[in-house]
């Protein structure tokens, strides 16, 4: 998760693109900013999917067989 000193500065510089523009520097820290940001919400993005099991309305595991090799590998569910 990104600290929320971070998530303000992509805004000010979101906000500041939309109103002006922004200077080669902050271009930059905008970009390494946002991949941060990116970089953190896949990871976990990925970590609540792979915690996952899935359930038909009958009471049946039809979580897919990759995720459940994921989750063995990582031991998560291993019934």
């Amino acid at each position: 998760m990104l600290s929320k000193e971070k998530l303000e500065r992509i805004n000010q510089l979101a906000k500041k693109k939309k109103e002006a523009s922004l200077t080669a520097e902050e271009e930059k820290e905008q970009i390494l900013l946002r991949q941060e940001y990116l970089e953190a919400f896949r990871s976990g993005m990925r970590h609540h999917i792979e915690g996952m099991k899935v359930v038909d309305p009958e009471g049946n595991d039809v979580t897919p067989e990759k995720l459940k090799k994921i989750q063995k590998e990582n031991g998560l569910h291993d019934r």
